[in-house]
């Protein structure tokens, strides 16, 4: 299938005009074939992003289904490359190119390619159909992936994000979430706040069940990571950020949100391949992650009675902004081939673990457990 579209005469103060693509169902991933003349912007996963490279070959893991193009006049033409990018991605075949950001929070917009978040092949059954669910670090990676698939099973979705530096991504993901949501769904929340401290976790809930009256579900997701080379870099500041973010912001949204959760509801942490297998250069990071493994199982039998279930997740090596923000660009040209998989994961490969587990038809007799989605890595626990 081929589509031929033309943009012409924007008004002169930059104003884009859309062309809207309808029916590209094949995974919805596709390449610009050919652009004249080349243009100054364009558009991925709804991101304004500059070039000044000729715009001949593009490919986008999530291309949104409007383009815009800002140019006096343009045609282009536009066909699906999804069974290119498939056997890609089984054969293991990957490469990312090469990128570093200075800062943690890192930023979804401006990785290359920007993370796979959502997939056409995806089809949502109202699963979570008059929740509530509350993600921490949900504007971005495995965070906007979960977030866009509770709010196409139904659920009211409210997220957490890191003012001044995660608010780009948190708008485009709200604005994904709007778009999706069940038309019986409350309009989504974006909240900004440092979780690493309880007060500011106690006023994250108090937001939510102002606006919505409860919580059923508690996605326990925010993270922060840094290399080391050896457990002498690692100096207390350092160390009680990290806990702080990973782990002590567990346990502070958990003792508050469950004052509002009942007998059905669910909490869902997000571990990681590292607790299991260790990591020498993410020494601080893996401990967390240890610590949250623990947390989950104690958790879980803690409020099993209560009839809520606790359970984790712990993705291998994934594709989101903590990569760009962690390591070196020669390291995250190369991430995620140390894998059986041979390839990084896209977050969209992680959400449905959370979507099972949040799920009372689905997963009702699992509680303390933690799923694997990790390319392949056995490990044990």
């Amino acid at each position: 299938m081929q589509i031929v579209g033309h943009v012409n005469n924007p008004s002169p103060r930059g104003i884009f005009k859309s062309l809207y693509i309808h029916h590209l169902h094949l995974h919805g991933f596709i390449t610009i074939l050919h652009v004249h003349p080349t243009p100054t912007y364009y558009m991925f996963s709804r991101t304004l992003l500059s070039t000044s490279r000729p715009l001949t070959t593009i490919s986008a893991f999530c291309f949104p289904t409007r383009i815009n193009i800002h140019s006096p006049t343009t045609q282009y033409f536009v066909t699906p490359v999804s069974k290119t990018l498939f056997a890609r991605m089984a054969s293991g075949h990957q490469k990312f190119p090469p990128q570093q950001q200075k800062t943690q929070p890192g930023k979804e917009h401006a990785m290359d390619p920007t993370p796979q978040f959502t997939s056409p092949d995806y089809k949502p059954s109202n699963k979570l159909q008059g929740k509530v669910a509350l993600i921490t670090g949900g504007d971005s990676g495995i965070g906007r992936a979960v977030c866009n698939l509770f709010a196409l099973e139904g659920a009211t979705v409210a997220f957490t994000y890191v003012k001044g530096h995660e608010d780009k991504d948190a708008k485009d993901t709200l604005e994904m979430i709007k778009r999706a949501k069940a038309t019986d769904a409350k309009d989504p929340l974006a909240i900004p706040a440092d979780l690493g401290f309880d007060d500011a976790c106690k006023r994250v809930v108090d937001e939510v069940v102002n606006a919505y009256g409860h919580i059923d579900i508690l996605i326990n997701n925010a993270a922060e990571q840094y290399e080391c080379t050896t457990v002498e870099e690692i100096d207390e500041p350092r160390l009680e950020r990290v806990f702080r973010t990973n782990i002590f912001s567990y346990f502070f949204m958990s003792r508050h949100a469950l004052k509002h959760m009942k007998e059905g509801s669910s909490i869902i942490n997000t571990t990681s391949v590292n607790a299991y297998k260790g990591n020498a250069k993410l020494l601080d990071y893996t401990a967390t992650k240890g610590a949250i493994v623990a947390f989950t199982r104690g958790l879980a039998l803690q409020l099993v009675s209560k009839g809520i279930r606790v359970n984790g997740v712990a993705p291998g090596p994934i594709w989101t902004p903590l990569i760009p923000a962690s390591f070196k660009e020669d390291e995250t040209s190369e991430f995620g081939g140390q894998v059986p998989m041979k390839r990084a994961g896209q977050p969209i490969e992680v959400a449905p673990s959370y979507v099972f587990l949040a799920c009372n038809q689905c997963s009702s007799y699992i509680t303390g457990q933690v799923l694997h989605p990790n390319g392949g890595t056995v490990v044990n626990g």
